[in-house]
């Protein structure tokens, strides 16, 4: 292992990071949009299609979060 390996894990922190942002903030929108959708929708096919792409959303997110996570706990794995 080369020992100079804090470039590379502060560039894996940085672009985690700002991926995180902005599905979070792509996610709180869309998550805002399907609720509209399903809180307006008329016809009960368009309100599971709304509840199922708010499941989508959550799920989505919640990855994110677990990838990010992950990608933590691995780079602070490499040894100094």
């Amino acid at each position: 292992m080369t020992p100079d390996v804090a470039p590379i894990q502060d560039v894996l922190h940085r672009w985690t990071l700002i991926g995180q942002a902005l599905v979070g903030s792509i996610g709180a929108l869309a998550f805002v949009v399907a609720f509209l959708w399903k809180m307006t929708a008329v016809e009960p096919k368009a309100v599971t299609e709304a509840k199922a792409w708010i499941q989508r959303i959550v799920i989505g997110t919640i990855g994110v979060e677990l990838a990010g996570t992950l990608v933590n706990v691995l780079t602070a794995s490499i040894p100094r």
